[in-house]
């Protein structure tokens, strides 16, 4: 395969939300049920904001659980399908990197989400617009990769993986390879897509902040939050994966990385 044979789309799980559900199901609402104990442990009040929300399955667990829930993202497609299937929460469209968006007790960042911030100028504008969304006390509830699994490991690097599933009679295939961009502290993904329909391949390139669990926590202080848990399991994407009534651990040495915050009260 050529260059000249890829076709590039860097965003194609974004743009066609029920395949990216499709190759990412989460049928017991895992990501939506962790966030819920989240912020019942602590006490959070009922408005909440998901940030970087996608098909809005989550921010309808929240909004089902008695929560009043804005869904925000970048993608109008992803919005457009949120808006279809779920109808009790919110949905507009923000930029993670800074949003004026407020009124909230709680504001929910899931799946990555956060490692969009690249620079360190998106992170403190992201945690700025959290800041200014939330009421005193409110809390920061997020769930990404966890930046200290790449110190000194490489099982998941540079080794192509590849997964398959069918949606509409369509079987797809994608490969994903994962590098470390040191001078960036980014972790860059390639994927590339085929199907068994004649399409020709697909290309998809995105990346991750990695970010570090004691620099999180100053990026956090810097923006007045106070760090109640940060721990990489278990969670929705842990395995084994969280369960009702699972504790948060005490280690971040594993792939992902958990976070609550409260922003400070004066």
């Amino acid at each position: 395969m050529t260059d000249g044979d890829l076709l590039t789309d860097a965003n194609l799980l974004t743009d066609h939300p029920a395949l990216y559900e499709a190759r990412f199901p989460d049928a017991e609402r895992l990501a939506g049920r962790w966030a819920e104990d989240c912020l019942r442990r602590y006490d959070a009040g009922p408005r909440v904001l998901d940030m970087g929300c996608g098909t809005g399955r989550d921010a309808a667990h929240l909004h089902s659980a008695g929560r009043t829930v804005t869904g925000a993202d970048l993608s109008e497609a992803m919005l457009s399908y949120a808006r279809d299937r779920h109808p009790g929460p919110s949905f507009v469209r923000a930029d993670l990197h800074g949003f004026d968006l407020g009124g909230f007790d709680a504001v929910v960042c899931l799946d990555s989400s956060l490692l969009y911030c690249h620079t360190n100028d998106q992170l403190d504008g992201f945690l700025a617009s959290c800041r200014r969304a939330l009421a005193p006390g409110g809390l920061l509830v997020a769930e990404m990769r966890n930046g200290a699994y790449f110190l000194g490991r490489t099982d998941l690097l540079d080794r192509p993986r590849v997964d398959s599933f069918t949606w509409r009679g369509t079987a797809y295939r994608s490969t994903t390879t994962l590098t470390v961009d040191r001078t960036a502290q980014l972790l860059r993904r390639t994927r590339v897509w085929t199907t068994d329909d004649g399409s020709r391949p697909v290309e998809q390139r995105s990346a991750w902040r990695l970010l570090f669990p004691q620099e999180l926590r100053r990026f956090l202080a810097a923006h007045g939050f106070e760090v109640l848990e940060l721990h990489d399991g278990p969670g929705p994407r842990t395995e084994p994966p969280w369960q009702q009534g699972g504790l948060p651990g005490t280690a971040a040495d594993a792939d992902r990385l958990h976070v609550v915050a409260r922003l400070h009260t004066h």
